[in-house]
């Protein structure tokens, strides 16, 4: 094998090191993105619509004080739009459902709302459950803090799910830097086995044979260098050797 080839083979396998260690971080930085996407996609949006739905019950409770009170009209506004931006938002959900248990708690948030709602649906207004606080804490609160809680689970196992991604993202990213790492180290030890090798079948045989030719033009002691390999470095020991011996046959 030749010096030229030697050269162009180590240089080779440094690239290919290199490049194999990018395409690996390249895929595991993909890996990250998707996963950051998905969090975005499915958890997240399943959050939002849950805080969503919170903050309509919210609202809800605080429109059927307003009815205990007497005030009809500004209590059932806000109840039919926090209602609809209830029934938005749990239709999202719903639609939305990406992870296990998920839709086993939708089921018990839409049966808790059924039944919240179905006490406020009636009237309050000019009917004994006008000012009837009693009636409130014991039906219309309890109903409310079911739904809420409901909902609240919801946020808890999005949230759970979240967390669990967002740990397997960090050990992805440690995975993303290995290759990096590896490359790196890789790449010291190759180098270093490349420049002994170089300077051992290259650059010393060099060295050697320009001591000898020195010494042969001072001293005329005979030109003999050991080449191991059989490349131009033994062909140029070759040539040198056959010019010295011309020269001591004319002498």
């Amino acid at each position: 094998m030749g010096i030229r080839t030697k050269i162009l083979s180590g240089f080779l396998v440094l690239a290919s090191m290199l490049l194999i260690a990018g395409i690996w971080s390249i895929y595991e930085l993909h890996l990250i993105g998707s996963s950051v996407q998905n969090i975005l996609d499915e958890n997240y949006k399943s959050i939002h619509a849950a805080k969503k739905m919170n903050e309509a019950l919210e609202r809800e409770d605080s429109a059927i004080l307003l009815l205990l009170l007497g005030r009809w009209q500004e209590g059932r506004r806000i109840l039919n739009s926090a209602d609809s931006l209830y029934l938005s938002n749990f239709t999202f959900a719903a639609k939305n459902i990406t992870i296990p248990g998920e839709a086993a708690h939708l089921d018990t948030i839409q049966s808790s709302y059924a039944a919240y709602k179905s006490l406020w649906k009636r009237p309050i207004v000019d009917t004994e459950r006008e000012g009837n606080l009693d009636w409130y804490f014991r039906d219309v609160h309890l109903a409310f803090m079911k739904a809420k809680t409901a909902v609240d689970k919801l946020i808890n196992l999005n949230d759970q799910i979240m967390y669990r991604t967002a740990t397997e993202i960090k050990n992805r990213s440690s995975r993303a830097i290995m290759p990096g790492i590896v490359a790196i180290l890789s790449a010291l030890l190759f180098t270093f086995i490349f420049t002994y090798l170089i300077n051992y079948y290259i650059v010393s045989p060099i060295i050697s044979m320009t001591d000898r030719v020195k010494l042969f033009i001072e001293k005329r002691t005979p030109f003999e260098v050991t080449i191991e390999t059989h490349d131009e470095i033994f062909r140029l020991a070759e040539a040198v050797e056959q010019l010295c011996m011309s020269v001591s046959d004319r002498e």
